[in-house]
């Protein structure tokens, strides 16, 4: 389907096979980023990866996040993290039995507290901090006018959104600016935890003070990376692990299915570790499942095409925006037997990965452009839904009926739900 967006044509591919044919046949033609206002303010001129357009800088950076921040050694060496912040988490949940709990703030404080202890070596913890997270993916939630109606680029000074992003920009920037102080001055202290796992702070200023390729990583593309841990890897995996939880709630029959999975493999063990998940398929195809469903960005990144090409035998001109439908292509018939149910079986001993390849399943897009940290996410998702199930009964509260649940969804950046998933959660032994 092709929109214009005020002076901007927009492409939108709701199909795996246009799909395939935008972020696999021509990939190279569609794997840069548009100019848009709000993600360059928050962002720095948009110099982290997720939106900075494609080139030589952005391949050094994508090198270098690879490399040195989510390669397989680095993610496997974060175990501990994992296993620590979720065993927390659970205790909490022990404690809330007999009572009824909102899910979400549990779930976004597990997601947020991983990620900051890998980022910062600490939680970043309070309302003050959670507060400006939150109005940081409200900011991106926000259409502005200007980057597609150049001549109306004052209603977005008008309605606050450039302001309201350039405010939360300069308190971000604070932010940073005193952690990286902070390390820098205990970097030349005595006292220097060298004998501490690093992190990402730590990772990207001995790049920047040592690299030898002869790539530059100026402070400003250091700060977006680690905002870009912060929203990504927050907002996303929270709002991935609510609609899992959801639909496992809301389909009881398949949570018991995954239960017994669970309590077989666990053998007597107060908990899952990371090393059974790799015996648990059901629980991998519980996760596909429901990304399927509730791909976490549902319209993936904005692309942009580069040069004039072909596809579906249709010219696309360059300057053509590229929206992947992520949401409509998980609930297409043409590749989806009974789209709308919620049927893990459809994922056991089939070829579709995390990666991407397939293009019927999009939760963290394909091509150059696919989502880093799927390696980083997948074992909090995978390690966290197994040991809730496993040690928890989970029921609505006040008699509702599971499979009543609202499954209504909101509005923004990424698909949350509408509602607060609140629970009634006893002990299983």
């Amino acid at each position: 389907m092709l929109l214009h967006l005020g002076c901007i044509p927009t492409l939108v591919a709701s199909s795996a096979e246009a799909a395939k044919e935008i972020m696999k046949t021509h990939d190279l033609a569609f794997c840069s980023r548009p100019s848009l206002t709000v993600p360059n303010i928050l962002f720095y001129g948009s110099k982290g990866m997720a939106f900075s357009p494609y080139g030589e800088y952005w391949r050094q950076l994508k090198s270098l996040v690879m490399l040195k921040l989510l390669s397989n050694t680095r993610v496997k060496s974060y175990k501990n993290v994992r296993e620590d912040e979720i065993a927390l988490m659970i205790q909490t949940l022990g404690e809330s039995c007999g009572t009824t709990v909102d899910l979400g703030p549990i779930l976004s404080s597990l997601t947020n507290n991983i990620i900051s202890r890998v980022a910062l070596r600490r939680r970043l913890e309070g309302p003050k901090y959670t507060k400006l997270l939150h109005e940081f993916m409200a900011a991106l939630d926000v259409f502005d006018i200007g980057s597609y109606f150049p001549w109306l680029s004052w209603v977005d000074h008008f309605t606050g959104s450039v302001r309201k992003a350039k405010k939360i920009a300069i308190e971000f920037d604070e932010f940073l600016e005193r952690i990286i102080e902070e390390r820098l001055n205990k970097k030349k202290g005595e006292d220097a935890e060298s004998n501490e796992e690093e992190d990402f702070v730590d990772i990207l200023l001995d790049v920047q003070k040592n690299d030898t390729t002869g790539f530059t990583l100026h402070t400003d593309a250091l700060k977006a990376l680690i905002l870009e841990a912060f929203a990504a890897g927050t907002e996303t995996t929270q709002t991935a692990l609510m609609w899992t939880m959801s639909e496992l709630i809301k389909n009881p029959k398949e949570m018991n299915k995954l239960r017994r999975e669970l309590t077989e493999i666990a053998q007597g063990n107060v908990m899952i570790s990371e090393e059974d998940l790799e015996k648990i398929p059901y629980l991998k195809a519980v996760i596909k499942e429901s990304l399927r469903l509730h791909p976490p960005a549902p319209l993936l990144i904005p692309r942009i095409s580069t040069q004039d090409v072909k596809v579906m035998g249709y010219d696309i001109a360059a300057g053509t925006q590229v929206i992947i439908n992520a949401w409509g292509i998980g609930r297409d018939p043409a590749s989806w037997e009974e789209p709308d149910e919620f049927r893990p079986e459809r994922f056991l001993n089939g070829p579709i990965n995390y990666q991407g390849s397939q293009f019927e399943w999009l939760a963290f897009g394909a091509g150059r452009r696919g989502c880093p940290g799927i390696q980083f996410s997948a074992p909090v998702m995978e390690l966290l839904v197994a040991n809730i199930i496993y040690k928890f009964d989970i029921k609505l509260p006040n008699g509702i009926k599971n499979e009543d649940l609202d499954m209504t969804e909101a509005f923004g950046f990424t698909i949350n739900r509408k509602f607060p998933l609140l629970v009634s959660v006893s002990p299983r032994f």
